[in-house]
């Protein structure tokens, strides 16, 4: 996947925080805060781990494949949504992850700060 998509998204949901929330989802969004955005990244998340367990059972079948891409898909959008409320360009994320490249996970994890609840 190219990550230009992703930085081509970005400067899109950059552009809606000052579009009519009546003609733009993503504008409704923003306008609904940050309860509205979370909520739809859970409301996806879910939708995509439905399908993942649909495909663990049937692998060869390309429909749930393709649900499965498509929910994909949603997650994404609606974590880039997120990151621009924030005004967080996607690179810093996938800066994030390629610092993370090459390292075991559970070494990566163990040298991250502990969060505080």
């Amino acid at each position: 996947m190219s990550t230009n998509i992703l930085t081509e998204l970005y400067a899109v949901l950059l552009q809606r925080k000052s579009a009519d929330p009546e003609k733009s989802y993503v504008s409704s969004l923003y306008s609904k805060g940050i309860q509205a955005i979370t909520g739809k990244i859970d409301e996806e998340a879910k939708e995509l781990i439905e399908e993942g367990i649909k495909l663990d059972s049937s692998p060869s079948d390309q429909a749930v494949r393709l649900a499965l891409a498509n929910e994909s898909a949603d997650l994404l959008f609606h974590m880039c949504v997120l990151l621009a409320h924030f005004d967080i360009p996607p690179q810093e994320v996938l800066d994030v992850l390629s610092n993370r490249f090459g390292t075991s996970g559970h070494e990566e994890k163990a040298c991250r700060p502990v969060k505080k609840n």
